[in-house]
């Protein structure tokens, strides 16, 4: 039976599953198939499932498909060395779409995700209450307790680590980088004229349900780094979450609920750039011109939305104004967020936006362009695989001697964090903005209006 004569989600991707030719570059990149060295639980034997579902060769009921596409981490990094240009992002949301309406009996962790996707993400306000109800449990200091004594522990090993996760999304006590003596530098080095000498940019920000749930901090510091650079920032009100958890999940159709949402929020000023500070976001809202392709109301200001969407690296690349920021030796490393790096290609900006920073004692991290095993909730679903992807990343964060880590994604900042807490390493992990904004701060360059 011909792939072209199915109705399935992955029959209509027929071009892009036979565009794999097999090389098995990939496999090498993917972090789960280094970890297992099972074929299917790399890319090429994730498409070789797929493309049997799309022919009708196997169920999409089975549990050799179910089991190997769930347990893809989805950060892309196959896509960056196929000769082919496979892809992989799309068709693994196609064989997830075709997972999440074949399920006869979902366990007990997805049935949890499909009643949050549908009756808590796509509701603004229940959104809104659910993380100041985690922010409740944050700063009250329950979540800390229960980590510290091992409570949490003795209920669940996820249990725990989600916790974790949520303390970890706390903001530093105090700078993050401790200013050399008593009173950092206040000089500024300018490569071109302060803002206030040339006319002003403008964009809009993507504020994100956990960015701005859990992260606001870091959103601010983003909206003062713009503006110290010349960039007037706007925040629509009426934004909503990006759907990547909707559609990594395979709930496509809570995804394009979700960007029809955005893309109307958005379209008051369409010739300005949308930015973002988070790169699961980033490469969500990239995708919408796919995602709503076969829309004909949304299609074609889908692809003019997609075309608007930069992260904040790629905004002030190259960044304009540094700062005599006094720091110490403490070392820093940079992490790359996946989606950032695969999905929206950011590459260099964020290390040239963390180059801004004077005096950064910055040095490179082995393997940072590898997942460290948060990929949105994965690290909940898949909690055994996740950890396993996530020791890696605190050997090397360890052997860095670096207590300071600066990443892109605020999924990345919990996982991270969350790791090197439960591990009892001395780690701060933030943005690379807020770096900047740090050093901005201390050179005297806010509150002169």
């Amino acid at each position: 039976m011909a792939i072209s004569q199915l109705t399935s989600t992955l029959a209509g991707e027929e071009d892009k599953l036979l565009a794999c030719i097999h090389c098995g570059l990939c496999l090498e990149a993917c972090p789960t198939y280094v970890i297992t060295g099972d074929e299917n639980d790399g890319p090429r034997g994730r498409l070789y499932l797929m493309r049997a579902v799309g022919e009708g060769r196997l169920p999409k009921e089975s549990q050799s498909f179910e089991r190997h596409i769930d347990r893809c981490l989805g950060c892309r990094a196959c896509e960056q060395v196929c000769p082919a240009g496979v892809e992989y992002g799309q068709l693994l949301e196609a064989a997830r779409s075709e997972l999440f309406s074949s399920r006869q009996q979902p366990g007990f962790s997805y049935k949890v995700l499909r009643i949050a996707l549908k009756y808590i993400w796509l509701h603004p306000a229940r959104l809104r209450f659910t993380f100041a109800i985690a922010r409740l449990l944050r700063e009250s200091g329950v979540a800390g307790v229960l980590l510290s004594t091992g409570l949490a522990r003795i209920l669940s090993h996820r249990f725990e680590f989600a916790l974790a996760l949520l303390q970890s999304s706390r903001s530093q006590s105090g700078p993050i980088i401790k200013a050399r003596g008593k009173q950092a530098k206040k000089n500024l080095c300018i490569t071109t004229p302060a803002h206030k000498s040339r006319s002003p940019m403008a964009g809009l920000l993507f504020e994100g349900c956990v960015g701005e749930g859990l992260f606001s901090r870091v959103n601010k510091a983003t909206v003062r780094v713009l503006e110290a650079n010349g960039i007037e920032t706007n925040v629509p009100r009426k934004q909503v979450c990006c759907g990547a958890l909707h559609a990594h999940a395979g709930d496509l159709a809570g995804a394009r609920e979700l960007a029809r949402q955005n893309i109307k929020a958005f379209s008051d000023i369409e010739n300005l750039p949308i930015v973002t500070n988070a790169g699961g976001c980033g490469a969500m809202l990239v995708s919408y011109g796919y995602l709503l392709s076969s829309d004909e109301t949304f299609a074609a200001e889908a692809r003019r939305f997609s075309e608007r969407i930069h992260d904040v690296s790629q905004i002030l690349n190259p960044v304009r104004i540094k700062a005599e920021s006094g720091i110490t030796a403490e070392r820093v490393i940079y992490d790359a967020s996946c989606h950032l790096l695969y999905g929206q290609h950011a590459g260099e900006a964020p290390l040239e936006m963390l180059a801004a920073v004077a005096e950064l004692n910055f040095v490179r991290l082995e393997g940072s362009e590898r997942c460290c095993g948060g990929a949105g909730i994965y690290n909940l679903l898949e909690p055994d695989l996740s950890r396993k992807v996530l020791e890696e990343k605190l050997a090397n964060i360890e052997a860095s001697g670096a207590n300071i880590l600066a990443t892109g994604n605020p999924g990345c900042q919990m996982q991270i964090g969350a790791g090197a807490l439960l591990a009892g390493m001395n780690l701060k992990v933030c943005h690379p903005v807020e770096l900047l904004d740090e050093s901005y701060a201390r050179a005297g360059m806010y509150g002169k209006e």
